[in-house]
């Protein structure tokens, strides 16, 4: 196999943390390198708290001025990403390399470096880490996220009716998993009655691992695994950011997708969920306050540095005469609209039963558009450029 020119080679996402003596110089070197895209800095952990969570991060790049081991500002690091992290320091000592073998780090370089030896330990680091995940266990399940920061837009429906499509009609080991921690209805609307919830999972002595994980999940009649929010809204807290990356890490082991509901907000479990999701769907409606939220939530997700081609602008209810047109909708948030799934009075009657629409009407016009949206979410990068082009999803009456 022919090696890739370094031109053009994928770039690392890095994100610098901390100081000391001739790193500020090593970060503008780093900057500029065609190697690496550093997405941002700061001087301390908590500086970097968002972007370390929701930024995608292919590495960490954390420096100390300390001659011994930071334990505690590497496990603030890990609170909120599970990226490799290489430790830089000005000055060293045999007790700095002791604890770091020990450590959850990837490697430690001592200040003045030349900028080629860095970028080659963090590639070095990143290829590890790629490897493990992919050779570690035979499966590496896709996390897809639902999310709207406005109440109302149909998120719960949309994630348990996608959720049973890739269970049921695309055959893929399914998990969909409820973190609207306070409030959650998944398993309503599936209508089913779990004995054990997230919070049993993450309140349970021991550690978590694939067989843990199936000890707590409740079974659909459709083949789809549900892991359902807390019973009680107080419970909600106990399901920290550490607990649900590990979930998550443990889930992709376990199933092929993993379809996340969420709260309508960015807080600590949403943040912990981005930095892991591959692909976010934002669902959107044709009313002007739901568009001005999506706009702020655009902003908050450039902001978070995550990523661009992995948003999904979904519109729902999209032939609802309400005045608005969907063209609209794309010149409003300057994205294209990737999915469109009408309004369908087979829905509520639906949700009111506790059985998905897409599993009690599959002729239904709203069944057939989620089950293409399912479908698309297993098609091989060059079938989904090819599915662009034809624009596959069925079109439907527009007011």
């Amino acid at each position: 196999m022919t090696p890739t020119p370094d031109n053009q080679r994928e770039r690392v996402r890095l994100y610098a943390t901390g100081s000391c003596e001739g790193f500020e110089k090593l970060r503008e070197s780093l900057a500029s390198h065609p190697e690496i895209e550093l997405v941002g800095s700061s001087t301390d952990v908590a500086g970097g708290a968002a972007a370390l969570a929701g930024g995608h991060l292919d590495a960490v790049l954390h420096a100390t001025r300390s001659a011994t081991f930071p334990a505690d500002e590497v496990a603030t690091i890990r609170e909120h990403t599970r990226s490799p992290v290489l430790i830089v320091a000005s000055s060293g000592s045999a007790g700095l390399l002791e604890q770091a073998l020990d450590a959850d780090v990837s490697d430690v370089l001592l200040l003045p470096q030349l900028v080629e030896n860095v970028v080659f330990a963090i590639r070095k680091a990143t290829h590890t880490t790629r490897r493990h995940t992919e050779t570690g266990s035979g499966r590496h399940g896709k996390i897809v996220t639902v999310f709207s920061p406005k109440g109302g837009t149909g998120k719960t429906v949309m994630a348990t009716n996608l959720a049973a499509a890739c269970a049921k009609f695309e055959g893929r080991k399914t998990l969909l998993l409820d973190l609207d921690l306070q409030f959650g209805d998944a398993a309503i609307m599936l209508g089913v009655e779990p004995e054990k919830t997230i919070y049993d999972l993450v309140v349970a002595p021991g550690e978590l691992d694939s067989e843990k994980l199936a000890g707590y999940i409740t079974k659909h009649a459709c083949g789809l695994s549900v892991l359902p929010a807390p019973l009680r809204p107080e419970d909600a807290e106990l399901v920290t950011e550490a607990k649900l990356g590990r979930l998550l890490e443990v889930a992709r082991e376990s199933f092929d997708v993993i379809v996340v509901d969420t709260s309508p907000f960015f807080h600590g479990p949403m943040l912990a969920t981005l930095d892991r999701t591959d692909e976010l769907l934002l669902l959107c409606s044709l009313d002007v306050p739901t568009l001005k939220n999506l706009r702020l939530a655009l902003q908050t997700l450039d902001l978070l540095s995550f990523p661009k081609s992995r948003v999904r602008i979904v519109l729902n209810r999209s032939n609802s005469k309400v005045g608005m047109k969907p063209n609209e909708v794309e010149g409003a948030l300057g994205m294209k609209v990737r999915f469109e799934v009408p309004s369908d009075r087979a829905v509520p009657l639906a949700v009111n039963r506790g059985n998905p629409v897409v599993l009690a009407e599959e002729s239904a016009d709203v069944s057939r558009a989620i089950k293409s949206m399912a479908k698309e979410m297993f098609r091989a990068p060059k079938e989904e450029f090819e599915g662009k082009k034809r624009r596959i999803i069925p079109a439907f009456s527009r007011a």
